[in-house]
């Protein structure tokens, strides 16, 4: 299929997936994962009206965002070393991946001296897995007091991934976890203010994640397609 026609089928895949649990697609936005494509290919996506670039190495991404940043809105969702902070605050509207207090620090002191006010995703580990990046669940109050006061620095939702290996369905206990997370979090008043957003779900199991409430999917192969 061209990225045209994959985008079609994506999109009918999402309003199906919302229609089954009453929700509207427009709740739903693709975040297309660009990391395994080309600059032309993203420039493409772009062309073809996807907004949101996901990507999760900036030495891989500079090019790219270099060339096309003032067309779309850039999302870090990689693992986020403190030694990058520096590189990717400012540059990206999102970070996907925060998940610890020495990153936030990291943040809130660069985003502070840009005079800027950096949206963050929590990380969340909910599988439990090793190989994952995260939070543990049981310590998100209490990260969530810490960031509190760090004026620089917004949670605007929750983020997590689901095993790979695991069938579709099976991934829905994971998705259903970050979703009561994120509900708990905001009736804690943890943070000081809500956090709305869910970013969950990847081109094996979006569906599910959007059945269980996600608000950002971040989707590669199945909408961009793989060559690098």
């Amino acid at each position: 299929m061209t990225m045209e026609e994959r985008i079609e089928h994506v999109n009918a895949r999402i309003a199906a997936a919302a229609s089954r649990c009453g929700r509207s697609p427009d709740e739903v936005q693709i975040i297309a994962v660009t990391k395994y494509v080309s600059l032309e290919t993203t420039k493409q996506a772009l062309d073809l009206g996807l907004m949101h670039i996901g990507e999760n190495r900036w030495q891989d991404v500079q090019p790219k965002w270099e060339a096309l940043h003032e067309r779309g809105t850039w999302h870090f969702i990689g693992h986020l070393q403190t030694n990058k902070v520096k590189d990717v605050v400012g540059k990206f509207a999102y970070i996907h991946s925060l998940d610890r207090l020495s990153l936030a620090k990291e943040i809130e002191k660069k985003a502070a001296g840009l005079g800027i006010v950096q949206n963050c995703f929590v990380q969340v580990n909910v599988s439990g897995e090793e190989s994952k990046q995260g939070l543990p669940p049981q310590e998100l109050a209490d990260f969530a007091g810490q960031l509190r006061d760090m004026p620089h620095i917004r949670v605007v939702g929750l983020m997590t991934m689901a095993p790979l290996e695991l069938e579709a369905e099976a991934t829905r206990p994971v998705f259903r976890a970050l979703r009561e997370l994120r509900d708990e979090l905001n009736r804690s008043g943890s943070l000081g203010y809500e956090a709305p957003h869910l970013s969950m779900g990847m081109s094996g199991d979006f569906e599910i994640a959007i059945e269980e409430g996600a608000t950002w999917i971040r989707l590669g192969t199945v909408l961009v397609g793989k060559e690098l």
